[in-house]
C-alpha cells in the first residue's frame, strides 16, 4: 500500500508540468501575432518563432536521455525547470530592447527545458505503476496538458492581444516622451505574464529539491537507437508523430491571424450570440478590445476541444482498435478543414476550430501504438518521437511561406497532406501484426 500510495502522489506531482509545459506552449501561440505586429514580421518570419521553440525538441530530445540516465529523472526534472525560467526571464530584456533574435533565444531556451521534462516525464508516468495502465496514465496526464493548452488562450487573449500596436510609421510621428512610454507599456505588457510564470517555476523547483520521487532509473533511456531506427514501423510512427505535432501548431499559431484575414471580429460583433460568448470569455467589454484579443478568445475552443476529445477517446481506444480510431479521426480533421478552405465567416471559423477535438487522440496514439511491441527498446523509441515533435518548428513557417504567397485557405492544403499521412498510418498499423489496443 506504501508503494502504491508512493507512486499516486508521485503521479499527481509529475501530472503538474503536464499542465505547465501545454500552457506554455499555447501561450507562445499567442504572442506570434503581437510580435507580427511589433516588429512588421511576414507570415514566414513570424513562423520562425515556433521553429525556435520547437527546434529545441530535435536538438535536446537524444541528449536530454542521456543526461537523465546520469542523473536521474528527479534532478533532471529540476534542471528542465530551472532552463525554463531562464527562457521565461529572456523575454525581460527582449521586450525592453524591442530586439527579436533575443526574443528567439528565449523561446529556444524555454523549450529546451519543456524538452527535458518531456523526455523525462512520459516515460517515467508509464512506469508508475504496471504496464497495462501505462497507457490510461499517460493519457490522464494528457488531459491535463491538454487543460493547459485550454486556459492559455483566454490568457493570451486578455494579457498579450488586449491593447492595439503602433506601426512604425505611427511611432516615428510620436514625440520622444511618448514613444518612450509606449515602449515601455509596450514591454510591461509582455514581461509581466511571462515573471509571473518564472516566478511560478521558481516555486516549483524548490519543491522537486525537497520532495522524494520514486526512483526509476533502471528503464531511462540508455543505447540501442540504431537499433530502432531499422524499425520500419517507429520510422513511421515518428514521422507520423512529425506531421501531427506540426499541424496542430500550425493551426493554433495561425488562428488569429486567419480570423482577421477573413474580418471574423465584425462576424462576432454583429451576432448576438457570438458577441454574448466573446463578453464571457474575456470578462470585459468588447469596445475597448482589439481585433486580435476578440477573435483570439475563440482560440480557446480549438485547445479546450483537444481536452474533451482526449477524453471521449480513451473510451474509443477502449471498445475499438486505436489504429481504426487513429484513421478516423484523421479524416474527420481533413473534413473539417475542406470546410473552412471552402466557405467564409462563422461556418469557416467554428470548421477549423473543430480540428482541435479531432487532433485529440493523436498523439497518445501515435506514440502508443509506436512503442507497442518494442519491448526494452521502447525507452529508446520514447527518445525518437520526441525528437519528432521538432514538426512543430519546420511545418509552421512552411505554413507561414505558402500564405504569404496563395493565401490562408489554400495553403490549408500542406495540413490536408500531414493529416492524411496519419490516416494512412492507422491504416497500415491497423493490419500489421503489432496493431493491438493501446
Amino acid at each position: 500500500m506504501s508503494s502504491k500510495r508512493s507512486f499516486r502522489s508521485a503521479f499527481a506531482v509529475i501530472t503538474t508540468l503536464f499542465f505547465l509545459w501545454g500552457f506554455i506552449t499555447v501561450l507562445v501561440d499567442s504572442l506570434i501575432p503581437r510580435l507580427r505586429d511589433v516588429f512588421e514580421l511576414s507570415y514566414f518570419q513570424a513562423g520562425l518563432v515556433q521553429f525556435a521553440f520547437f527546434a529545441a525538441y530535435f536538438v535536446l530530445s537524444i541528449p536530454a536521455g542521456f543526461i537523465l540516465s546520469k542523473i536521474g529523472y528527479q534532478k533532471g526534472i529540476v534542471w528542465g525547470l530551472i532552463t525554463m525560467a531562464v527562457g521565461c526571464l529572456l523575454f525581460y530584456p527582449a521586450a525592453s530592447y524591442r530586439e527579436f533574435g533575443i526574443f528567439l533565444l528565449g523561446y529556444f531556451t524555454l523549450a529546451g527545458g519543456i524538452t527535458i521534462l518531456q523526455v523525462a516525464a512520459n516515460p517515467y508516468v508509464a512506469l508508475l505503476g504496471t504496464e497495462e495502465g501505462a497507457s490510461s496514465r499517460l493519457n490522464l496526464s494528457q488531459a491535463f496538458n491538454s487543460l493547459g493548452t485550454a486556459i492559455a488562450p483566454v490568457i493570451g487573449a486578455m494579457f498579450l492581444l488586449s491593447d492595439s500596436i503602433k506601426t512604425s510609421t505611427e511611432i516615428s510621428t510620436l514625440d520622444d516622451i511618448t514613444r518612450d512610454a509606449y515602449y515601455v507599456s509596450e514591454a510591461s505588457s509582455v514581461q509581466i505574464p511571462f515573471l509571473m510564470i518564472a516566478g511560478f517555476i521558481g516555486l516549483l523547483v524548490l519543491f522537486f529539491l525537497f520532495i522524494k520521487l520514486p526512483k526509476l532509473m533502471d528503464d531511462s533511456p540508455r543505447r540501442g537507437y540504431r537499433k530502432v531506427l531499422k524499425d520500419k514501423m517507429v520510422l513511421m510512427g515518428s514521422i507520423g508523430i512529425f506531421v501531427y505535432v506540426g499541424a496542430e501548431v500550425a493551426i493554433g499559431s495561425y488562428l488569429v491571424n486567419y480570423f482577421l484575414d477573413m474580418n471574423l471580429s465584425a462576424a462576432i460583433l454583429e451576432n448576438n450570440i457570438m458577441n454574448s460568448l466573446a463578453k464571457r470569455i474575456l470578462n470585459s467589454d468588447l469596445a475597448s478590445m482589439d481585433k486580435k484579443a476578440i477573435v483570439g478568445a475563440f482560440v480557446v475552443f480549438y485547445w479546450s476541444g483537444a481536452m474533451v476529445g482526449r477524453f471521449v477517446g480513451a473510451y474509443l481506444t477502449k471498445i475499438y482498435k486505436p489504429s481504426r480510431v487513429l484513421s478516423i479521426f484523421g479524416m474527420l480533421a481533413i473534413g473539417m478543414i475542406l470546410i473552412s478552405m471552402n466557405t467564409y465567416g462563422l461556418v469557416s471559423m467554428w470548421s477549423i476550430l473543430a480540428v482541435g477535438l479531432f487532433n485529440s487522440i493523436m498523439f497518445p496514439t501515435i506514440f502508443t501504438l509506436t512503442i507497442d511491441g518494442m519491448g526494452d527498446l521502447k525507452p529508446q523509441v520514447s527518445g525518437l518521437l520526441c525528437t519528432a515533435i521538432v514538426g512543430g518548428a519546420l511545418i509552421p513557417p512552411l505554413y507561414g511561406l505558402l500564405t504569404d504567397h496563395i493565401g490562408f485557405k489554400s495553403a490549408l492544403t500542406l495540413l490536408i497532406l500531414c493529416y492524411g499521412y496519419i490516416v494512412i498510418f492507422g491504416y497500415i498499423k491497423l493490419r500489421s501484426k503489432r496493431a493491438i489496443r493501446v
